[in-house]
C-alpha cells in the first residue's frame, strides 16, 4: 500500500553550518572580546554605561533579526558580533561591579544554560538548529547564544586568569579539546547536536584567549597590538566575509517539516514548496 503526506520546505532562519560558518563565529567572539575592552577601558565609558548603550544596540539588531523569515548574512552576524559583546560584559559586571568570583559566574552559567536547554527542548522537543522557522525557536536560539558566550567568557578567564595559564597557553587548551571533540564527531559517532553546542561554547574562550594574546600589552602576557588594531582586523574580515555570502548566498538553508502536524507553526508567507512523497 502508498500513503501521502504532504511536507512543505521552509527558510531556516540561522546558517547552515560550515567551515565559513566557523570562521566568522571564532572571528566574532575574537573581536567580542577586544572591541568591550575597547569601549571599556579605551573610551572610558565605563563598564555600565558600556553594557547600557551595547545591550540597547543589540535589541535593535535583534529587532532587525527577527524581522526576517530567512538567514540573512547581516542581520545574523551583526547579532552574533553585539551579543559576544555584550555576552562579555555581563560577565565583567559581574565580577568586576558584583565581584563574583569566576568560579561561581562559571558554575551560574553554566546553570542557565543548562536550564533553557532544558526549556527550549520541553516546548520544541529538539535543539537542532537546522529547524530554527518560528519566533519561539528563534527566541531560544539567542537566548541559548547568550549564555553561551556569558559562560565562555567566565571560563576562559578562569582558566587564563585564575588558574594562571596565561592567553597562549588556554587558547591551545580550548583548541585542543575543540579539535577532540572534531574527531568525535566525525570518527567515533558524537551526536551531532551535543558536539555542535560544546564546540559553540568552547570557541567563546577560543577566540578570546587569542584576541586578548593580540590585544595586551607584553607585560601581561600579550602581542601588545592594542584593543584598536585587533577589533579593526577582524571586523574587516568579517565584513568581507559577510558580503561574499550575501552576494553567493552562502549559508542558506531549507527546512522540512511535515504538513500535518508541524506546518501550522510556520506562517503562510514561510511556505516555499509543497510537495507530495510516495510513501
Amino acid at each position: 500500500m502508498s500513503a501521502s503526506t504532504s511536507k512543505a520546505a521552509v527558510y531556516n532562519r540561522v546558517p547552515r553550518v560550515t567551515a565559513a560558518f566557523w570562521l566568522i563565529k571564532l572571528m566574532a567572539v575574537t573581536m567580542g572580546e577586544t572591541a568591550a575592552d575597547y569601549l571599556n577601558l579605551q573610551m572610558g565609558l565605563g563598564l555600565t554605561a558600556t553594557s547600557l548603550i551595547m545591550s540597547a544596540i543589540l535589541a535593535v539588531a535583534l529587532i532587525w533579526q527577527f524581522a526576517q523569515k530567512k538567514y540573512v548574512p547581516a542581520s545574523y552576524w551583526l547579532s552574533v558580533l553585539l551579543i559576544s559583546i555584550v555576552g562579555t560584559l555581563i560577565t565583567d559586571n559581574l565580577v568586576d561591579n558584583f565581584h563574583v568570583p569566576l568560579l561561581d559566574t562559571t558554575i551560574v552559567f553554566s546553570i542557565a544554560l543548562a536550564l533553557t536547554f532544558l526549556l527550549w527542548f520541553q516546548a520544541e522537543r529538539t535543539l537542532s538548529i537546522h529547524s530554527i522557522f518560528t519566533g519561539r525557536r528563534e527566541a531560544f536560539y539567542w537566548l541559548t547564544i547568550l549564555f553561551t558566550f556569558a559562560l565562555g567568557t567566565a571560563a576562559g578567564d578562569l582558566v587564563a586568569e585564575k588558574f594562571a595559564l596565561g592567553y597562549l597557553a588556554t587558547g591551545v587548551l580550548f583548541g585542543m579539546i575543540i579539535i577532540s571533540l572534531s574527531v568525535g564527531y566525525f570518527f567515533l559517532g558524537l551526536d551531532a547536536i551535543l558536539g555542535f553546542w560544546l564546540v559553540y561554547i568552547l570557541t567563546r574562550p577560543l577566540g578570546a584567549s587569542f584576541g586578548d594574546l593580540m590585544s595586551q600589552p607584553a607585560q601581561y602576557g600579550g602581542l601588545g597590538l592594542g584593543t584598536i588594531i585587533t577589533s579593526a582586523i577582524f571586523l574587516a574580515a568579517i565584513v568581507v566575509i559577510v558580503i561574499f555570502m550575501s552576494v553567493r548566498h552562502e549559508g542558506e538553508e531549507l527546512a522540512a517539516i511535515d504538513e500535518d502536524d508541524k506546518l501550522a507553526k510556520a506562517s503562510r508567507s514561510q511556505r516555499l514548496t509543497v510537495a507530495e512523497e510516495e510513501l
